[in-house]
């Protein structure tokens, strides 16, 4: 049986951008890893919810996006550092915007924000 594909495949944007960064914890190992590199025990500590096994599969699939670059040193015990890409920094403006609009959101309903913009908006915003 032959197989049929669209003569001219049609993107949606947005539907793209949600599939590279919408997983489980996708956004926010993106979120922990703008300007750092950290280590996989590292981003397991800041998102504690995230199992091994599923923060895994995120790391896997977000290296796989060319989103983020997985470097790998030969030392015992192995060590393993995660950073953006230059592809995963473009998405910088995209959680700036994220974490503006959530703030207003808990803002409006009288519930104050737990994490912070590690000085995300310095290097663009005018004071």
């Amino acid at each position: 049986m032959e197989h049929i594909t669209k003569p001219n495949p049609c993107y949606c944007p947005v539907e793209t951008t949600l599939e590279l960064i919408g997983g489980k914890y996708k956004s926010l190992i993106l979120w922990h890893l703008v300007n750092q590199t950290l280590r996989f025990s590292e981003l397991k500590r800041r998102i504690p919810a995230a199992t091994p096994k599923m923060l895994t599969q995120q790391l896997r699939e977000l290296e796989a996006s060319e989103l983020i670059h997985r470097e790998v040193y030969p030392v015992v015990p192995p060590k393993v550092e995660y950073s953006l890409t230059k592809l995963g920094e473009s998405i910088i403006p995209l959680l700036r915007s994220m974490y503006d609009w959530g703030d207003y959101y808990l803002e409006q309903r009288g519930l104050e924000s737990s994490c912070s913009m590690h000085g995300l908006h310095t290097p663009d915003k005018k004071s």
